[in-house]
């Protein structure tokens, strides 16, 4: 029989410190936690992304927002009971505030918080229609001219951006703009989306056709639609192309495919863009009150200038433009980069039959599959996980549940276990002169993501051919290009290698490049960089800010946001970002507290 003791300590220590926000008493709220403690608040208390480390953090942001928040009923949520383990108790909770529902989780040591995430899970009075609220669709009765769910739906087409502005527009139809664009549809915001491509899911059919999803599919469900029980765990990219086309029908979202934005402005007196985009050979101004860029953490491509790009004979894409290997064969290929996608290519084009050499200019940290499967993600997102009662909301909540100042303490230990497990294989790839890190701290895949988006290769299989020589390798301070030749690459060992292709799998730009592109340099930075905690590690310069920068949450520039990530990301966040706009949409203040500053402008 469970241990009853848990929620009986975790309530008290609750009832104290509802008791204490109710009365407005902000030192014996904060007296609550540890010393050594972390709130972290979407949305709910901060109307922003934000993290509290210290009592003095949580006793400044309590300051300038209890009185507006009014909190209450805090309580271990409903259906849950708290656990205690090594002197540690967690559980789910939930709260209220003047304006929303909120739903958390909390870690107790010693009587005191620890660790507490607070979440908005709806909005008073503009809950989602869902469960016992859903639509009932069929129209009983009788009536004149009634309209059926299809002639409403093409009038709505038809309007929507024409006699009837958005009041949300979203540029980019990838996964992140289709699922931000699916909870506003929930919330009743009349939403755009604006995508280049010709159909849904065209940004992962148009990549080379060996790639599949990395992350396994339980990492990866939508919002409302998760992917059928007998989906492969790594989807393969076509595969997820034609998914998110069926769900942006069957959700149905406003897209509008084939379509180009082409310039934005802000009217700051009117709190109002003016946006030209181009669809179906016209222009098409648009005046939404909130514009947000989900064009991609990795669609701004970086393409690097070496002397001799133009006087070079044969082809150059970047990885993104690369089609596959079919036109290849018998052809030398120099792709340099030593991430995810140079792996992917140069496996592919060595199976078509291509003569491949990779370039790799700086270490690059490479997990096996199955090994990040079993450790890193085994316990939160697996057939285990699920079995054991961690849904997809659950496992979102717990990764999110742990400060990004922590978050590596956590980490380490894991990549730890990787390496001892594959110790033969790292050998392997280091004696064939694989540069190989593990993170500035030892930390590893996720936390080299969140703070740099880059410098990784989840190991499908390719690894074994750089081992045996099939893939070619060029590494070490050697490999640095000096300037390309009208037949190859030379490099500043003075070696050089003939090319009848050469494929930049260098990576991508700050996300901030896409507003300068689309609105201004100057917009561009006002808001600065995109993505990053300010960790002071590699390609993640300080100070410390301790959430991804301008991620989800409002930034230097009013009603500009940007959305994307993976799809895990695109799922969770995409919950937060919406609430944010419904709430301006019905004029429900929304007082940002900690608006993130700039200390980099890309």
């Amino acid at each position: 029989m469970l241990d009853k003791a848990p929620n009986k300590k975790l309530s008290d220590l609750l009832d104290t410190f509802g008791a204490a926000l109710a009365a407005g008493d902000i030192d014996k709220a904060a007296d609550c936690f540890q010393e050594d403690c972390y709130w972290r608040d979407l949305v709910t208390f901060t109307w922003n992304i934000k993290t509290m480390e210290g009592r003095d953090q949580i006793r400044a942001m309590l300051k300038s927002q209890l009185a507006r928040t009014k909190p209450s009923h805090w309580q271990i949520a409903e259906g849950e009971d708290a656990t205690e383990s090594d002197g540690l108790i967690e559980s789910w909770i939930s709260f209220e505030t003047e304006v929303a529902r909120g739903y958390g989780h909390i870690r107790v040591k010693n009587g005191k918080i620890w660790t507490l995430l607070t979440t908005m899970a709806e909005l008073k009075g503009h809950e989602e229609k869902a469960g016992f609220t859903r639509p009932l669709g069929a129209k009983h009765g009788h009536g004149k001219g009634r309209k059926s769910w299809r002639e409403e739906r093409e009038e709505e087409i038809a309007e929507l951006g024409h006699s009837r502005q958005p009041y949300a527009l979203i540029i980019g139809g990838g996964q992140g703009g289709i699922a931000l664009g699916a909870r506003l549809r929930q919330l009743d915001v009349p939403t755009i989306i604006i995508e280049r491509n010709e159909r849904p899911g065209d940004s992962w059919r148009k990549r080379y056709k060996s790639l599949c999803l990395h992350d396994p599919v339980w990492y990866d469900h939508l919002p409302y639609i998760d992917f059928p029980k007998n989906w492969p765990v790594f989807a393969p990219k076509d595969k997820i192309g034609d998914w998110l086309e069926m769900y942006t029908k069957v959700m149905e979202l406003n897209y509008w495919n084939s379509t180009t934005a082409k310039s934005a402005k802000y009217d700051e007196k009117v709190g109002e863009w003016t946006v030209v985009v181009e669809r179906d050979g016209k222009e098409i101004t648009l005046k939404p009150k909130q514009l947000i860029l989900a064009t991609g953490m990795s669609g701004k491509m970086n393409m690097p200038k070496f002397k001799g790009q133009d006087i070079f004979r044969g082809e150059q894409q970047h990885s993104s433009q690369h089609p596959g290997p079919e036109k290849y064969r018998g052809k030398k290929v120099v792709v340099i980069g030593s991430n995810n996608s140079a792996h992917d290519i140069c496996a592919a084009l060595w199976e078509g039959g291509a003569d491949v050499t990779m370039v790799q200019r700086s270490s690059t940290h490479i997990v096996k599959s199955d090994t990040l499967m079993d450790i890193g993600l085994g316990s939160l997102y697996s057939e285990q996980a699920v079995q054991n009662g961690v849904t997809t909301r659950k496992a979102d909540l717990i990764f999110a549940s742990l400060p990004y100042k922590i978050m590596h303490e956590f980490q380490i230990p894991l990549y730890e276990q990787m390496h001892e497990r594959d110790r033969d294989f790292y050998d392997a790839l280091e004696k064939v002169g694989f540069m190989h890190d593990w993170g500035d701290d030892g930390s590893g895949l996720f936390m080299k993501y969140l703070r740099r988006g880059s410098g990784y290769y989840i190991d499908v299989g390719a690894c074994d051919l750089v081992i045996d020589g099939s893939i070619k390798l060029k590494s070490g301070k050697g490999a640095a290009v000096q300037e390309l030749t009208e037949t190859g690459v030379k490099f500043v060992d003075g070696t050089e290698l003939p090319a009848d292709l050469i494929v930049y799998a260098t990576g991508y730009g700050s996300m901030n490049g896409w507003a300068a592109d689309l609105i201004s340099q100057e917009v561009a930075d006002k808001v600065g960089k995109v993505w990053g905690l300010g960790s002071d590690t590699t390609k993640d310069p300080g100070p410390w800010e301790g959430e991804q920068r301008n991620m989800w949450k409002p930034t230097q520039q009013a009603a500009l946001w940007f959305h994307g990530g993976n799809l895990h990301q695109s799922r969770h966040y995409s919950q937060y970002l919406s609430l944010q706009l419904k709430a301006r949409q019905e004029g429900i203040p929304t007082p940002v507290y900690g608006l993130q500053e700039v200390h980099h402008k890309a």
